[in-house]
């Protein structure tokens, strides 16, 4: 907002505008996200007692599990609601401050869910890789320092994003087409310089994303090495099986995720934007939904505990 010449005050508020081109049908799209963040809540709260009730589940994998539960829990309870009251209640008012806390909460959770991946990536090698030294490799003290490590990085990194928002003057609309403050959404509206965002923010993805999936990536081509020179057919399945929930895991994530961040950068003219604010959305949102149900199927151990649980058999 312009006061002066070269004086500029930050705006009162944000309107987040929800999908756009959607407003007529917000209230039917609220349905399947409502679903899906109840399902979020029901799934992760469960695996979480699950793990802290079950002491056969307190091993590194399961551990590195419930970090990931409740980092996928505070994430889409960050957004989602916000963006119902959007589609139920058009209430569409967010105050400049705390659509800066907003935007700190959801990429901060992001980057440490992002970390907590690569984690159980490496989980996955030692276990596979060095069987007999898994249980004094990954202590309970190692196991807390990398989460604690996970998260601080997660967290000091983003801490600079509301700062160096806040020193731009936004003198234009302050409408934003998004259901949540999103960095790359809110700096757009700037009617000053972002480059310095812009860099920060591929800085960000490089120490946060590009370092994950290369950590990811080194990790399963030594668990694919270590497969294929087992000698039994049977071995070789069973040691890849306790990998794939973990790759369903970053595939739900890393997907949505990527389609993002690239559409921010350079498909703005090309994909619509009700696409964009939808997967932008979806990434928030899949992750909680879509992992307890892949670790209660593909995980015998969670699902004999819940069929124990349940029905104490």
């Amino acid at each position: 907002m312009l006061v002066s010449n070269n004086s500029y005050v930050p705006p009162q508020f944000f309107i987040l505008n929800g999908i756009p081109g959607l407003e007529r049908v917000h209230v039917w799209l609220s349905l399947p996200f409502c679903t899906m963040y109840i399902i979020s809540l029901v799934g992760n709260l469960g695996l979480v007692y699950l793990i802290h009730h079950e002491e056969s589940l307190h091993r590194p994998m399961y551990l590195f599990l419930a970090m990931l539960s409740l980092i996928d829990l505070l994430t889409c309870t960050t957004t989602l609601p916000n963006a119902l009251c959007i589609f139920w209640f058009r209430l569409k008012e967010i105050d400049f401050n705390a659509c800066l806390v907003q935007m700190f909460f959801v990429h901060g959770f992001t980057g440490v869910e992002s970390g907590v991946l690569m984690l159980m990536a490496l989980d996955r090698y030692v276990a596979i890789c060095y069987p007999l030294r898994y249980a004094t490799i990954l202590t309970n003290p190692v196991i807390a320092k990398a989460g604690l490590a996970t998260f601080l990085r997660g967290v000091l990194l983003m801490i600079p994003f509301p700062f160096l928002v806040k020193r731009l003057p936004f003198c234009q609309s302050n409408v934003i087409s998004h259901t949540y403050c999103d960095h790359m959404s809110v700096v757009k509206l700037s009617c000053a310089s972002i480059k310095i965002n812009v860099i920060y923010g591929l800085l960000v993805a490089l120490l946060i994303g590009v370092f994950d999936i290369f950590c990811i990536s080194v990790s399963y081509t030594m668990i694919l090495r270590a497969v294929v020179s087992l000698s039994s057919t049977d071995a070789r399945q069973k040691a890849f099986g306790t990998c794939t929930a973990h790759i369903s895991a970053i595939i739900i994530t890393y997907v949505p995720a990527f389609f993002t961040f690239f559409t921010h950068r350079f498909g703005e003219h090309t994909i619509p934007p009700s696409l964009h604010i939808i997967v932008a959305n979806l990434y928030l949102l899949l992750p909680p939904t879509l992992n307890p149900i892949v670790y209660g199927v593909k995980t015998k151990q969670i699902r004999d505990n819940v069929i124990k649980l349940l029905w104490g058999e």
